[in-house]
């Protein structure tokens, strides 16, 4: 089977004065972004979709959803590792804000208990593997975070989860996984960004 994995659009900057959950939703970008995919992706086969529940997942999945027919089904088991995190800063902002928080993130090194972030990362890739269970041979649509897509390629080449952050993928960036029912994993692509041909105002580059 294939695993199409698109991470999701650029969402707003948000940090909530209660301590709740931030769960952005998109920025204008973000909307354009995901349409570009979506128009894209529409050429593909595609026979099943899937969402993570967060919000700026789920907004970026619904013009795929109108462009190849198909509903998401959502799954909190591909919920970002900062799901319940009061801020979300985009990398970018994040770079220019913080420095040294952009410089620890991109070199794969993530803040929090090694206990917490462990299980998050089994339960990510255990929930992608249950999507190759359930679905054979078809060809699977995954919008999720580049937490989650870069857990999953950790996995398949047997990388550390202590610091598995090793690949960039941009805004509604497509990755693409081959599975087979007998274990065999083999990645075929990272990052494209084909649907930004000719729309260079929609990549942004850390």
């Amino acid at each position: 089977m294939e695993l199409i994995f698109v991470r999701h659009a650029r969402p707003e900057h948000v940090e909530t004065t209660d301590g709740s959950p931030a769960d952005p939703p998109l920025a204008a970008i973000g909307h354009e972004q995901a349409a570009a995919v979506a128009q894209w992706l529409s050429e593909e086969k595609i026979d099943v979709l899937y969402s993570s529940p967060m919000r700026r997942a789920r907004e970026t999945a619904v013009p795929i959803e109108e462009a190849c027919d198909l509903k998401a089904h959502v799954r909190d088991g591909i919920s970002e590792f900062d799901r319940e995190s009061p801020t979300y800063v985009p990398m970018e902002v994040l770079k220019e804000i913080d420095r040294p928080s952009w410089e620890r993130l991109a070199s794969g090194q993530m803040s929090g208990s090694f206990q917490s972030l462990t299980s998050w990362f089994s339960s990510a890739v255990a929930a992608v593997e249950q999507i190759v269970e359930n679905h054979g041979s078809q060809h699977v649509a995954i919008v999720c975070h580049g937490g989650v897509i870069n857990a999953y390629l950790a996995h398949c080449l047997n990388f550390d989860d202590r610091s598995f952050l090793k690949f960039d993928v941009d805004y509604t960036s497509v990755t693409r996984v081959l599975a087979s029912s007998r274990g065999h994993r083999s990645i075929s692509t990272i990052n494209e960004t084909t649907h930004f041909r000719g729309l260079p105002h929609l990549s942004i580059r850390d």
